[in-house]
């Protein structure tokens, strides 16, 4: 789907200092990079921008299927 060499790795401002993060990068060209801040050199769940910004739209008003 795409390169993800020059992330810039960004933890929400929500996050805690307990370690349970997930970081974001959206600076890449035509995808949206996710990972887990426990271990960031697994790979990445790479989406999409439009897929991306439908899981936040889910998130924020709690539309999200379960």
């Amino acid at each position: 789907m795409g390169d993800i060499l020059g992330a810039q790795w960004r933890k929400s401002t929500y996050s805690t200092d307990n370690g349970n993060c997930v970081e974001v990068a959206s600076n890449l060209p035509s995808l949206v990079a996710v990972r887990d801040s426990k271990t960031p050199t697994t790979p990445a769940l790479l989406l999409p921008p439009a897929e991306w910004s439908t899981f936040l739209t889910g998130l924020k008003t709690g539309t999200l299927d379960t």
